[in-house]
């Protein structure tokens, strides 16, 4: 159901179409009247939320519309039993419900129609459409949005009036509802008729597709970001955005689902939408010369037929899991991985893919992870003997498999926490869980509200402790809702627009770089004064998107997490980390099966052993293990110099200049075939030439 308070609505609802039958048959106006206002709010709350209980309820032929009509029968059984069934009030609510119900065919048919015909064959986002095809206006939001609640919920007027009639007993009231209801139903109809017909409507199909042709002859695409998936797999194809954003050639993003589109962070790299395969193989793609694939999936078929261009599985992560050595990768001409480890993991898998089409160029994506410079010395508004070091706990989730080595929530992380917030010499721990934690287990939910507690209490108890002084700048605090507020009237989620569909964003979808840098620059802002505006030693929950994960390993000196991308990317950081053995493996079973912790201090899941991880953060000599998180840091990410987006751009480069080698060979080789067939078709009649230009002597008597 979603919540207690679904649930609630949900039994209200069903409830209440007993309740109104009993008050038609007693029968009883007023009873009726609690009943029908119980279910008009239940059904009103629980499509606000989007509840499980409506879509079900649809599928057993209980829908909307259908609750709607009981509701309005039931009120034509309460007339008859109030022995009105001779009065023309009766009578008119019978015609007025049939005529509404019959509005709401038209109406259907309008809302259908409007929306087919706005939804365009290509959606884009910083394409130039605008100056090339007319794309009008969308509707008013409040004429399509929710539309049959809104038609159908018009009824309240004439069930209102009728029956205020019933109780007062004069018709009047029942007359005015009934004809507001009808009346208004109408209006609803005619007022989306304008949008079906003349300059309301969109160009078709063929204009659409013609367009955008004409804009990629123009902006001549040569590398392309390639992207099929369901809408929580966006992040594969956001992670990637900056880095497109950096490159040396033209970019361009090619996305299948419309739900991708809408799930896509802002970018100032052009994006086309292509849900048809049939449109896509259609576009003119001839100046790409590189493809780029985020992940394996069945419909990059439509664009890997394209041999003029050469195609790259880059992923969407790298790790020891499976699916970062698919059987599907040797489709590809050549497979990109960060380092060394990567190269290793197909040749250990042995799954077809060549060691010669494996090219290592680092993760892009981690150039904001800032490297580590050791604990500074001094105080700083921390302990009174010193900084306060700072240790992240960024525990993965519990999975779908119920694994207990997937998070260490549940075993370890309250041992963890508590070890950490009595730490002496002390320390400050930051507590990031994945946002999807406990979203299967409830063991895992309840662990995560238990650390919460843990580092809260925590932080109070610190506040009140005389060896931490507050170095806390007020104006830090002070310049966050500023920026906020900046944020928000950029992002234009400060105002609430009365129209837009995919339509109208296709042909207004061009980003403003200029206030795309400004919402870089005030993001990099906020990080700096929310970091700024709290005491460097206090303990802090976070969740939700911001802080993101990055900027906490920037201020952190070291991590515990489990195993995932997360450890991977911290690694960058070089700073010191550990990883919790919650399946129990044993430390060098743990090792040989993950590559990511060889260089990290293992946890049990009593977390004894965290204090070999405190003792690398306090004290540089006792860090045993940093020349192995240097080796590890280069086996997985590959080496520093040249930067990882300079290695990026160097491999595309080389890739685009062996796709135009197989097209000027290829070119080469149709011109020769061809002027082959003409020195044939030119040859002795009777005679056939052989591929060495001799005759045969067979002549065709």
């Amino acid at each position: 159901m979603g919540s207690a308070a679904e649930l609630a609505a949900a039994a209200l609802m069903i409830l209440g179409f007993p309740a109104l039958m009993v008050a038609a048959l007693v029968p009883s106006v007023y009873a009726f009247a609690a009943a029908a206002a119980v279910t008009y709010l239940a059904d009103h709350y629980l499509h606000r939320k989007g509840s499980y209980l409506i879509n079900r309820l649809s599928t057993v032929r209980a829908g909307l519309s259908i609750r709607f009509l009981i509701r309005q029968l039931l009120l034509v059984l309460l007339l008859a039993r109030l022995s009105l069934a001779d009065n023309l009030l009766y009578y008119g609510a019978i015609a007025c419900f049939i005529a509404f119900y019959g509005l709401q065919a038209p109406h259907g048919a309008l809302v259908t129609l409007i929306r087919n015909r706005r939804r365009m064959p290509v959606a884009t986002r910083n394409v130039d459409l605008k100056s090339r095809i007319r794309i009008p206006d969308a509707p008013p939001r409040r004429l399509l949005d929710r539309s049959a609640e809104k038609i159908l919920h018009l009824d309240l007027f004439a069930v209102t009036g009728i029956l205020v009639a019933a109780a007062l007993d004069t018709s009047v009231y029942g007359y005015a509802g009934i004809g507001l209801t009808v009346a208004l139903g109408s209006l609803y109809v005619l007022a989306l008729m304008p949008y079906v017909r003349g300059r309301r409507i969109p160009p078709n199909a063929e204009k659409v597709l013609a367009a955008v042709d004409d804009w990629l002859a123009a902006y001549k695409p040569e590398t392309v970001l390639y992207f099929s998936g369901s809408k929580d797999s966006a992040y594969q194809v956001n992670m990637w955005l900056e880095t497109m954003e950096q490159l040396d050639t033209r970019p361009l993003i090619i996305l299948r689902e419309r739900v991708i589109l809408q799930n896509l962070a802002p970018t100032t790299v052009p994006v086309i939408c292509v849900p048809g395969g049939v449109h896509l193989m259609n576009l003119d793609l001839s100046n790409v010369r590189v493809a780029l694939y985020a992940a394996n999936v069945g419909k990059n078929i439509h664009l890997l037929r394209v041999p003029t261009m050469k195609h790259v599985f880059i992923g969407h992560g790298d790790s020891d899991k499976l699916a970062s050595v698919n059987p599907f990768s040797k489709v590809y001409d050549e497979v990109w991985t960060a380092g060394r480890a990567g190269r290793d993991r197909y040749a250990i898998a042995d799954v077809g893919v060549r060691d010669d089409d494996i090219v290592e160029v680092g993760r892009p994506q981690l150039a904001s992870i800032q490297g580590w410079k050791g604990v500074p010395e001094g105080p700083r508004g921390g302990a009174a003997d010193g900084y306060c070091p700072t240790v992240l706990y960024a525990p993965t989730w519990e999975g779908w498999d119920g694994n207990p080595g997937n998070t260490s929530l549940v075993l370890a992380g309250e041992n963890i926490v508590k070890k950490l917030v009595k730490a002496d010499p002390p320390v400050r721990v930051l507590y990031k869980p994945h946002p999807f934690t406990g979203t299967v287990s409830a063991q895992a939910g309840a662990a995560h509200r238990r650390i919460t507690a843990l580092v809260e209490k925590a932080a109070v108890e610190r506040a009140a402790d005389a060896r931490f002084t507050a170095d806390t700048a007020a104006q830090a605090k002070a310049e966050l809702p500023r920026i906020e507020a900046r944020l928000a009237e950029l992002s234009g989620s400060s105002g609430s627009g009365d129209k837009g569909d995919e339509a109208e964003a296709t042909r207004d979808g061009v980003v403003d770089v200029e206030k795309h840098e400004e919402i870089a620059r005030l993001r990099g802002e906020w990080n700096e004064a929310y970091w700024r505006s709290f005491p460097t030693y206090e303990h802090r929950v976070i969740t939700g998107a911001e802080p993101r994960l990055y900027d906490c390993f920037n201020v952190s000196d070291a991590m515990v997490s489990d195993i995932s991308s997360v450890v991977s990317d911290f690694i960058a950081s070089g700073k010191p980390y550990a990883v919790t053995d919650s399946a129990e493996l044993g430390v060098e079973e743990f090792k040989r099966q993950n590559t990511a912790v060889r260089a990290a201090v293992i946890l049990s899941n009593s977390a004894k052993e965290l204090g070999g991880l405190l003792d690398a953060v306090r004290d540089p000599s006792a860090d045993l293990l940093a020349g192995d998180r240097t080796e590890l840091k280069r086996y997985l990410l590959g080496p520093d110099e040249p930067t990882s987006i300079e290695q990026f751009n160097g491999a595309v480069a080389d890739l685009a200049r062996k796709a135009d080698a197989r097209n000027v060979g290829q070119r080469a080789h149709t011109a020769g075939g061809a002027a082959e067939e003409a020195e044939v078709a030119n040859a002795l009649p009777g005679q056939r030439r052989s591929a060495t230009g001799e005759t045969d002597g067979v002549t065709a008597g």
